[in-house]
């Protein structure tokens, strides 16, 4: 019973697990096509980092119906993708545009790294020469040396 169990779950993990529903699917494949592809890049907000397609929480269906009902009324994807956003923000989008605010976005992290590496060179670089410094003793350091272990 164990094996047949473990044999059937095997067989139906490569399976994609698509939260689309049947009464979702458009009649006209070409339709429903864009809408998958629309689909594909917007992001649940209740799950995060997972498209509307494969979610199955209501508001992802609600957005998978809302990107259905736009395209049957004529709206080509990008005016479709236009209007998700405006009514959900752009935190909708799987991967965000690089216009306005988001351009300090993608630049802080490698602009925070290089400051760090900055700070890192100096810093190693000042303790270096203050090494070096304290490395020898100087010729009255070594003369009071010398009389203090009596040589």
């Amino acid at each position: 019973m164990i094996k047949r169990l473990a044999l059937a779950l095997a067989l139906l993990a490569p399976l994609q697990a698509a939260a689309v529903e049947p009464s979702e699917i458009l009649a006209d494949p070409a339709l429903e096509e864009r809408a998958r592809e629309i689909s594909k890049g917007l992001r649940c907000l209740v799950c995060r980092n997972e498209n509307i397609d494969d979610s199955n929480a209501s508001l992802a269906k609600d957005l998978r119906l809302l990107v259905r009902e736009r395209l049957t009324e004529g709206d080509s994807d990008e005016e479709v993708m236009d209007y998700v956003v405006d009514r959900y923000g752009e935190y909708v989008l799987l991967q965000p545009t690089l216009t306005g605010s988001n351009i300090v976005l993608y630049i802080a992290g490698p602009a925070m790294l290089l400051l760090g590496l900055g700070i890192a060179f100096v810093y190693i670089r000042g303790r270096r020469r203050q090494e070096t410094a304290q490395q020898g003793l100087s010729p009255e350091e070594e003369a009071r040396l010398k009389e203090i272990m009596g040589e």
